[in-house]
């Protein structure tokens, strides 16, 4: 005969200090679904070990880029489909290259106004250019292509 030891629960505030995340955002976590409805003992909300790791998941989710209800899909596709991770980890892959080519393009732009010779930007005919173009609904990457 085995003897089966009880799995440890634990506490909203043992997963909280473990994890490093707030009870608050826990909670929250619970009421999107992202983390499962916990076992009740007497009134405490008592978690199995397992959600230890799941918090971590969504840290690392989160870490990564994706946004909460990104990764709702993402833990709910874990059940409906092993693999439409994928997917959603090649949108992401995406949004973040497109994040990515905005922000050198805003650094070049503002690299290039602090070397620029002029006292006044405003005076500075390339920072005239850039305006106008901005201002005839060119994205940055076009009004600013240095």
């Amino acid at each position: 005969m085995v003897d089966k030891q009880p799995t440890k629960q634990l506490t909203i505030g043992e997963l909280a200090r473990i994890t490093g995340v707030a009870t608050s955002a826990l909670r929250y976590w619970e009421e999107l679904g992202l983390v499962p409805t916990p076992a009740r003992v007497s009134g405490q909300r008592r978690y199995p070990a397992s959600a230890v790791g799941l918090v971590g998941l969504i840290l690392l989710l989160r870490d990564v880029g994706f946004t909460l209800r990104e990764v709702k899909a993402l833990v709910a596709s874990r059940s409906d489909d092993p693999g439409a991770w994928r997917e959603l980890h090649q949108r992401k892959l995406a949004e973040l290259d497109e994040h990515i080519a905005q922000a050198q393009t805003a650094r070049t732009a503002i690299a290039h106004a602090l070397a620029c010779p002029h006292t006044d930007i405003h005076n500075c005919p390339n920072f005239a250019g850039v305006l106008g173009a901005r201002l005839a609904g060119s994205p940055l990457h076009e009004a600013h292509p240095h």
